[in-house]
């Protein structure tokens, strides 16, 4: 199904054409009927001007990128910060003030010489090789889950039977997580990204997750075994460290994959001719996954902090001022990709800014890739006749200034 690039009038909030310096409101909402489509309004501002003047809750004025170029150069710029307690909040209606600064062990929201140290330490832990070596252990689990869903029928959420549990259970092994306790971690990691979940509710859960990897923590300093938090336990980071490193990984490489699976099922089965050809072709999968993630983009806003003044697209960004980054808008810049708004699994998507880029580019990419380049081809081929169980328009979507996606996939097949 492609999704044609629309032209209609915005919607109440979605600031009509505004002269350059004028500041503008964050674009937040989706084209009704267009899941897979960042906020129109964004395309528009694209076209007109890539680096735009954007007014924050908060009454702060900083900027909004939303070209492909312009986002790039940014994420790629060292004088922009990712301390979050030096940005502004840029999303409308929720709390305004100065945010936090970021939980110890979390890799995105601070910079070098804090950062250099944590990624340094993390990086020889995520190669290409190392990832790779892990197919075999992601293949076992997608086949278990496809298995439980044959057993299961036909009629049943996507999310929990097989979206959710797959990177739950690849962070399992990641971590050195011991099988008698993968339930529970389970739990408490489905706790942490429930979007059914109050704001109280998630945070309990993760203060309930942080203490399991704590104890982690400790019993693997006492007991090594062949895993991730093992390696770390022979670092120089402290308990406190190894604690949110541990929580990080898991709240960066869980949600944003069980997201991407649940997404990028939907997308394919709207779009059948793209599923066909990628359960025609299983060796379609690494271009199918770097297409999915430019197209979806669930990780669809971003922001940085200028820590001096920057010229970027011949304009002056003052020391001070947040910048809010559209990657989904990024993604879809037709300078960048032709045809941008069209799905295309054979498409070559290098580039993409998806995973981020610059020093603060995703670290568990590589995994991920793993994980989808098995799970999708897998599921399209074990079911070929896998649909929608309810009408497009049904399934609940996931918004929020975080990760963009599903709350619950209903599907279905024929049983032979």
């Amino acid at each position: 199904m492609r999704q044609e690039p629309r032209t209609a009038a915005p919607a109440a909030g979605e600031n009509p054409a505004l002269p350059d310096d004028e500041p503008l409101t964050l674009p937040a909402d989706r084209t009704e009927g267009c899941p897979f489509d960042p906020p129109a309004a964004l395309a528009r501002l694209r076209e007109e001007q890539p680096l735009r003047r954007l007014r924050y809750d908060d009454g702060h004025v900083g900027w909004l990128g939303t070209g492909h170029a312009t986002v790039r150069a940014i994420l790629a710029d060292p004088r922009f910060s990712s301390r979050l307690e030096l940005m502004h909040n840029p999303f409308p209606g929720l709390a305004v003030g100065e945010l936090p600064a970021a939980p110890i062990g979390d890799l995105t929201g601070v910079d070098p010489p804090e950062h250099t140290r944590y990624r340094r330490l993390l990086a020889g832990k995520f190669t290409v090789r190392r990832m790779r070596a892990l197919t075999e252990r992601v293949e076992e689990i997608t086949a278990e889950h496809l298995d439980a869903m044959e057993r299961h029928g036909p009629g049943l959420d996507l999310v929990g039977m097989y979206a959710h549990p797959i990177p739950a259970l690849m962070i399992c092994e990641l971590l050195g997580v011991p099988p008698s306790e993968r339930d529970e971690f389970k739990r408490l990691a489905a706790e942490v990204s429930g979007t059914g979940a109050t704001i109280d509710e998630m945070m309990t859960a993760f203060a309930a997750l942080t203490e399991y990897v704590r104890e982690l923590v400790a019993a693997k300093r006492a007991h090594p075994t062949d895993d991730l938090l093992s390696d770390l336990t022979t670092t120089d980071l402290t308990e406190e460290e190894l604690a949110g490193i541990g929580g990080f990984l898991l709240a960066a490489g869980l949600d944003t994959t069980a997201n991407m699976l649940a997404l990028g099922t939907f997308a394919l089965l709207s779009n059948p001719a793209q599923a066909a050809a990628l359960r025609a072709d299983p060796g379609l999968a690494e271009t199918a996954v770097e297409e999915l993630m430019r197209y979806l983009s669930i990780a669809h806003t971003g922001v940085r902090a200028a820590l001096e003044d920057v010229e970027i697209d011949g304009r002056l960004i003052r020391a001070g001022e947040s910048v809010t980054i559209a990657l989904g808008a990024a993604n879809r810049d037709p300078e960048r990709f032709p045809d941008p708004d069209t799905l295309d699994v054979r498409r070559r998507a290098t580039g993409h800014l998806a995973f981020g880029h610059g020093i603060h580019q995703c670290l568990g990419q590589q995994l991920a890739r793993v994980e989808m380049r098995v799970a999708f081809p897998a599921l399209l081929t074990r079911f070929p006749g896998l649909r929608l169980a309810v009408p497009p328009e049904e399934v609940p979507l996931r918004g929020g200034p975080g990760l963009y996606g599903v709350q619950r996939l209903p599907v279905t097949w024929d049983e032979e």
